[in-house]
Order: C-alpha cells, then sequence, then structure tokens
C-alpha cells in the first residue's frame, strides 16, 4: 500500500473517530434542554421572581392589600396612612377575630413619593417598598408569630408613631410593660348554634428598636408607640400575635413570642419551600400562560402563607388569614365548606408540599367521634356522615348571621340531618367519601404508612355509612334517597356524586383495610356491594330533561345527569356530571365512557367560570388542552380582579369579584383562594397525570403555551417535563422510592429509552408500544427519551427567569399596579 493510500484511510478513520465522539446536532437549533449534569436544572430563585407582584403605584386601599404569613400569623399589608397591616390567625374562632391592626403614619414620606415603587417577593416572603429615599421591607417570622417592619433612610431627627388598634365593638384589654404595649381580648364560644363551650382569644403586642422607645394607652382600642430612628435612619418594629386562648397571662405569651428576634431566617424558611414545591415557568405569546402562572405562584405562596395549624386556614374558600376585612366575614367563619377546600387539597398534592394539608386532615380525623355522634343522633346511621359545612368542633351546622335575607328559620342549615327541611347540603352524603380519598392520595404521594394508619378511621367510618344509607331496590341495585346532588338538587334519587363516590371510595376502602391489617368484614361487604351500584344517569343534551338507559350512548346525543331525577329544579350552578371525572377519577381516559363525559362537558349546566369552577381541572382530566386555557381565562377575567392575584375585592359571596368605585374603599370584603388553587391543580394537570397509577406525560397542554416545570406523583416521585408546541421535548423521572412504574408514552408510535441518571446506564433500550414498565431505585432520576435522538443532543439552558419589572394584565383582570401614566 502507497504512502499516499494510507494518508487517506488515516485521516477516513480520523474523522469516523472524532464523529463517533461528537453528538449528532438536534434538527431544531433553538431547542435546549434542562437535562444536564445528571439532574433536571431549574434555577427557582430566577423562576419564582417572575412572579412577584410589581406596585407601580401604593397600594392604597385595602382592596389591594398584598399577603404575607408564616402559616399560623397571615398579614396584609398596604399603604393606607402611610402603611397599614391587618393581623390573622385561624384560631381565633368561632368568629376569627383578627387580633390587630398596625398604622405607621410617618411612612407617608414613602409612599406620596414621586419615586415609589413597591415589590411582594415570592421567593423571598417579603414585601417591600421604597421612595423619598427610604425603604420598607415586612415579613413574617417563621418561628415566632411576629411581623418584622424594618425601614431605612428616615429622618434621624424626626419622630415615628406606630399606633396597634381594634374598632368597635371589640372590647380588648389595653395594657403597656415596659416598652411594650398589648391588645388582649378573651371570650367563650357559647353563643352560636352548636358551641363547643371553649375558650379563645386574641391577642397583640407591638415594640420597636430605636431611641427612646415609649408606649401608652391612648383609649381603650389603641396603643401608642414613639419613638426616634437611630442615627443612621433606620428602624425596626415588632408586632408580635401568638396563640392565645385567655387561660395564660398575656403578658408571659408576648415575652416569649418577643424573645428570639433573628435575622434572615425567613429568606431561609421560604427558600427551603419553594426548594420542594414544584414550579411550573409557562411561555406564550400573548402572555396568558404567564399570567396564569403568577397566578399559580401566588396560590403556592398564599397556601403557605396561611396553612393553619389546629385549623386550615381557608375555611370556605376565603383567604381568612390574609383578610384586610377587619372581623367581617360574609359566610359562617367557624363552619368549614369542603367543596371550597378540595382543589387546595389537591393542588398542595400535586406541588409536593402536602404539609400545608395537614391542618385539613386534623380537623376530620380529631372531630371524628364528634361527627360519628352527629351521624347517629341526625341521620340514624352507622360510620360517620361528615358534613359538606361543618363547624370546627364536628357539628354539622351553618350559621349565617350576617345574611339578613338568609331563608332558613333561625338563619341556621344543618347536614347530615334526616329531619331537616329540603336545603342546600341537608342530605350531601359524599363529602366524607371525597375526604377519605384525599386521605388515600396523600398517602400514595408520600408513603407515609403512619399517616394512612392514623388517617384511616375517617375511610372506614365514611364506607360504612355510606353503605348503612343504601337501600337494595328491587332491581337488585343499591339506591340512595333522599339524598342532595350536592347543593344544586334537593332530596333526589341516586345522586350521580353518590354514585361516584361509592364507586371510588369502596376500592379505596378494600384496599387501605387490607393495609393497616382491619376491618375485614367491612371489606367483604364493601366487596359485594361493588356489583350493585347503579350506572350513571343519561339526559338529554339540552332541556327538557328527562332519564334516558345507558344505551342512549351508542346515539351520542345524551349526557350525564345530576341524578335519576334530571328534571328536579337546580338551586345552584355545579357541573355535578363532571364529578366522576374529577374528584372522583371513575372516568379516565381510557374508560369506555370518555365520550360521554366530554359532551357532559360540552353541555355542562354552568360555563360561566365562577372562582369554584372545576372547569379547567376536568377539561384537563378529559385531554382537552385547549379547553383547559379557555376555562382558566374565564375563571380568572370574571372573578380574580384582585391586584394580589385573589379574587373577592369588593362584597363578598356569589358573584364576587366585580370592582366597583364603593366596594373599592369598603371594609367590608374579603380575599378568596379557591380560584388561584384550581388554577394550580388545573396547570399540574394540564402538564402530569396519574390519577390511576399510570403517569401521563403533557395530557392536556393549550396550544400556544409551552411548559417547563415539574409535578409530584405517586410513590415519592417528581416528573420534569419541558414541552415545545405541544410535544414534550425533555421528560425526567424523580423516583423517591423503588418501585415500578408505569409511563404512557410520550411519543406516542416511537420508540423509546430510559437512562439512569446516576450511571448512564441505559436500563431500557428502545422499547415500544404504549406503555412503558420500569422499575426505579430510590432517590434515583432517570432520563425518558426517544431513541436515536438523546436529549443530550440539545444545548443546555437551566429553566430561569427575569424578575418582573412592572404589573400584569389579563383581560380586566390585573396583578399588581401599574405606574399613574401607564
Amino acid at each position: 500500500m502507497n504512502s499516499l493510500i494510507k494518508s487517506i484511510l488515516f485521516l477516513a478513520l480520523s474523522c469516523i473517530s472524532l464523529t463517533a465522539n461528537v453528538p449528532a446536532q438536534s434538527s431544531d437549533p433553538g431547542l435546549t434542554t434542562a437535562w444536564h449534569q445528571n439532574k433536571f436544572q431549574v434555577d427557582v430563585a430566577g423562576v419564582l421572581s417572575r412572579s412577584s407582584i410589581v406596585l407601580g403605584q401604593p397600594n392604597l386601599l385595602a382592596a389591594q392589600a398584598m399577603p404575607l404569613g408564616n402559616g399560623r400569623l397571615g398579614v396584609a399589608i398596604w399603604s393606607d396612612n402611610g402603611l397599614t397591616a391587618q393581623l390573622n390567625r385561624a384560631d381565633t374562632l368561632p368568629d376569627r377575630l383578627s387580633p390587630g391592626e398596625i398604622v405607621i403614619p410617618g411612612l407617608a414620606a414613602l409612599t406620596q413619593a414621586k419615586d415609589y415603587s413597591g415589590r411582594l417577593d415570592l421567593y423571598d416572603g417579603e414585601f417591600r417598598e421604597q421612595g423619598g429615599g427610604m425603604t420598607v421591607t415586612a415579613y413574617v417570622e417563621p418561628d415566632t408569630d411576629t411581623l418584622i417592619i424594618d425601614v431605612s433612610g428616615a429622618v434621624p431627627g424626626e419622630p415615628q408613631i406606630a399606633l396597634l388598634r381594634l374598632w368597635a365593638p371589640r372590647t380588648p384589654q389595653a395594657t403597656v410593660s415596659g416598652q411594650v404595649g398589648m391588645l388582649s381580648q378573651s371570650w367563650i364560644d357559647d353563643q352560636h348554634p352548636g358551641a363547643s363551650g371553649r375558650k379563645f382569644g386574641s391577642l397583640s403586642a407591638i415594640t420597636a428598636e430605636g431611641r427612646g422607645v415609649s408606649v401608652a394607652v391612648t383609649d381603650p382600642l389603641t396603643v401608642r408607640l414613639s419613638f426616634m430612628p437611630y442615627e443612621d435612619g433606620h428602624f425596626r418594629i415588632i408586632v408580635a400575635a401568638p396563640h392565645y386562648d385567655g387561660g395564660l397571662n398575656a403578658h408571659a405569651v408576648v415575652q416569649r413570642a418577643l424573645a428570639d428576634k433573628p435575622d434572615s431566617v425567613n429568606k431561609t424558611w421560604w427558600h427551603n419551600y419553594w426548594s420542594h414545591a414544584a414550579v411550573i415557568k409557562i411561555t406564550s405569546k400573548d402572555g396568558s400562560g404567564e399570567y396564569l402562572e403568577n397566578l399559580r405562584n401566588i396560590y403556592l405562596f398564599g397556601a403557605a402563607a396561611e396553612k393553619g395549624d389546629e385549623y386550615p386556614g381557608s375555611q370556605a374558600g376565603v383567604a381568612d388569614m390574609l383578610s384586610s376585612a377587619r372581623d367581617a366575614h360574609h359566610w359562617d367563619s367557624s363552619a368549614f365548606w369542603h367543596w371550597n377546600l378540595r382543589m387546595q387539597v389537591a393542588a398542595n398534592i400535586g406541588a409536593g408540599v402536602t404539609e400545608l394539608n395537614e391542618p385539613f386532615f386534623r380537623l376530620y380525623r380529631e372531630n371524628l367521634p364528634a361527627i360519628e355522634s352527629w351521624t347517629k343522633t341526625y341521620m340514624g346511621r352507622p360510620g360517620a356522615c361528615i358534613a359538606e359545612t361543618m363547624r370546627f368542633n364536628g357539628q354539622g351546622i351553618e350559621y349565617e348571621s350576617s345574611w339578613p335575607g338568609f331563608n332558613v328559620p333561625g338563619k341556621i342549615g344543618r347536614d347530615c340531618d334526616l329531619s331537616f327541611t329540603p336545603y342546600f347540603n341537608a342530605r350531601t352524603l359524599t363529602t366524607g367519601a371525597e375526604v377519605s380519598l384525599w386521605v388515600w392520595e396523600q398517602y400514595l404521594a408520600t408513603n407515609d404508612r403512619k399517616f394512612l394508619f392514623d388517617n384511616y378511621p375517617i375511610i372506614a367510618a365514611s364506607a360504612r355509612f355510606l353503605l348503612s344509607y343504601q337501600k337494595l331496590g328491587p332491581d337488585g341495585l343499591l339506591h340512595t334517597s333522599p339524598s342532595n346532588a350536592h347543593e344544586t338538587q334537593w332530596d333526589v334519587v341516586d345522586p350521580t356524586t353518590d354514585i361516584a363516590a361509592a364507586l371510588a371510595l369502596y376500592p379505596v376502602a378494600i384496599e387501605a383495610a387490607k393495609l393497616v391489617n382491619k376491618d375485614a368484614d367491612l371489606a367483604e361487604e364493601l366487596k359485594a356491594a361493588l356489583p350493585k351500584i347503579p350506572p350513571f344517569p343519561r339526559t338529554q343534551l339540552t332541556s327538557p330533561f328527562t332519564l334516558l338507559p345507558p344505551s342512549a350512548d351508542a346515539d351520542g346525543v345524551d349526557m350525564i345527569a345530576e341524578s335519576y331525577l334530571p328534571g328536579a329544579p337546580n338551586h345552584n350552578f355545579e357541573n355535578l356530571g363532571l364529578e366522576p371525572v374529577w374528584p372522583y377519577s371513575v372516568i379516565g381516559d381510557s374508560s369506555p365512557l370518555l365520550a360521554l363525559a366530554k359532551r357532559t362537558y360540552e353541555h355542562r349546566p354552568s360555563s360561566r367560570g365562577g372562582g369554584w369552577s372545576f372547569d379547567p381541572i376536568q377539561a384537563a382530566r378529559l385531554g382537552m388542552g385547549d379547553e383547559v386555557r379557555a376555562a382558566l381565562l374565564r375563571s380568572t377575567e370574571n372573578s380574580a380582579r384582585c391586584v394580589n392575584g385573589f379574587t373577592g375585592c369588593g362584597r363578598s359571596g356569589p358573584g364576587a369579584g366585580t370592582l366597583a368605585a364603593a366596594d373599592l374603599n369598603s371594609r367590608d370584603l374579603e380575599f378568596y383562594i379557591e380560584q388561584s388553587g384550581v388554577a394550580a391543580d388545573a396547570l399540574q394537570e394540564a402538564l402530569v397525570q396519574d390519577y390511576d397509577g399510570l403517569i401521563r406525560i403533557a395530557p392536556a397542554i393549550p396550544t400556544g403555551w409551552d411548559f417547563d416545570g415539574s409535578v409530584w406523583v405517586r410513590g415519592e416521585t417528581k416528573v420534569d417535563v419541558q414541552v415545545r408546541h405541544g410535544i414534550p421535548t425533555t421528560v425526567v423521572i424523580e423516583s423517591g422510592i423503588a418501585q415500578q412504574l408505569k409511563i404512557r408514552n410520550p411519543w406516542p408510535g416511537q420508540q423509546i429509552d430510559v437512562v439512569a441518571g446516576k450511571t448512564g446506564t441505559k436500563i431500557v433500550n428502545g422499547a415500544t408500544g404504549s406503555v412503558l414498565h420500569f422499575n426505579t431505585l430510590s432517590d434515583t432520576d432517570y432520563l425518558i427519551e426517544r431513541h436515536g435522538t438523546p436529549t443530550t443532543n440539545q444545548r443546555f439552558e437551566s429553566i430561569s427567569g427575569t424578575n418582573a419589572s412592572s404589573g400584569k394584565r389579563l383581560g380586566p383582570a390585573q396583578l399588581g399596579l401599574f405606574d399613574v401614566d401607564q
């Protein structure tokens, strides 16, 4: 072989070798991946910074208050009279009375400055303002229930005051001890129906770090704090509002709350929270996706800020602990409305912040003996009929004292009561079933056997009650009557909600009983009952509504009715025919009833998109991505008019959300967190679903929205996904435990590889089929990719974001406040 041929061969072999070591480039040079160094890389701080609420002008109105909190103490803060902040707790029952309000008039120099700007920083958990050379940073300490207000840039020689006050008809004891002023009040829950006889109270205290601090009682409702800033112009106001029931000396309780005033703990607490909360970034040309991303982050922030301790912070979809409404409450603040909490429980599970659900489960677990007693007395059945509207002490009472036109004698509603007049929730039977199913979902997510063992009694008692209420008919099937189709139809036969509840609850109760090794006899009864549950009722797509047989499905002109009396009067605007889709999950995307469910969605009775409308979540379950977007926009534009991302901001109650000039200045307003909770869960369901143990990737992505984010699923597992133009481009499974996973092929019809992140080993090579099965190790990440198209061919780019610089608009809805010239 001559030297020329040898040289040519050498060069050719060299080129082959070099080519083998250089990854082939993606066909889309703009495509990027967050998979790098065997991890899904997310700059959480950068993503969260996109969702900061920006104020281009001071939020002077109570309806524009920004939320802060640590889960036990919640605060609403706005710029009226310099700075005003209302303190709130969930344990000042039965009326959820505020511990007090702080006013700092001297900060008007900041809020009236021409260069004013403000920001609610969700990642740091701080509200910051600046203007006229001054800055304010406000936050709630996570370990001590204290509001900290740090000020810099004040005129050193200019006196400052801060007022801690309450309002009529409150009757606190105002006292001073050294440099601390206090307002304390205690009372007994003995006035309203179902009273517990327990003692409750409220306590607030104020002091400052500055020069010449002094405190005085100026009237029975007010203490006045006076001081001078330090020579460098800074000062700090510290306001405590710890738990108080009048049983201990108020001064001793305050001393403990004020004893430790650490710096920077607040940021650490919030950063740790966000590090395990699954974040989702959405990109869209029209900004609608970014707006909904913002709402989801506001929900997760608000849910953590108002978590509650002994009791959930929210009791009727209202953000009670973030209220700026003083003591005004439209709904019975001693009662919990499950319908308005369900979306929050679901959103917390999908975001991986299941600790936020602890007060929810505690409410029902610790009240179970009282609930069973109520059920025996008023329903004449064993087990637990959990009241849809349940007082904090387990009584099925709704007492709406603030409703002048309440249409029940004595303004009292009773739930789970066979003798009560037909009413919204008098005979709603399914709340216990749904609480039980959330117990099961949280167990599946966390793999926490102790949690299941502790809460299993709720499951058993709820199943026992529903089974005892069913009656065997001449058709050999088990029927429920009289029973409510939630609030919509009263005292009808076999509501769809009852059928869905039994179909979902009984298998769960059987499995749970086996896991905790209890109630074998109950499990056998439930197994026998399952085949006897009636089919869902069908009716016409338009009125008049009559009962149709299941065979009507073949003609494609029927939908699921509310009950077996489809023509019964409707008392609310709920889409109960879709309850089997969510939350009961008995109709999924592989169900033979899928087409029926889609027709039910398309012809649902109410499509107006109110704050608690579950349309977006149910659309996601049905794989209707564009309807997810449309439903989210409807509910947001119709109800989420508050500049802090909540609904309300006007007169509370049905239809809340319309801003009127008179409402903006009213203190009789409340914020609602339920709509942002629906948005949070809907976005998670659009990105990842696993309601039956099969993980679905990007099942309902709206056209025009690109996603980068994560969702927690069963088995302590997080699924990370990037989607471009509706197609997944990066899929990562972060498995928390050793388990077998089932994943629907993200790229139908294509071969799939699975790569173990720790070792780079390909554990699945070229798998075919619609469902992928593989075993995982604990605490191991797995990259799922198309065979022959490695994800590593894409250019690496961490998921991040740019700090928000202005407010956002979505039709008539608005986040933040724009400059006056915008």
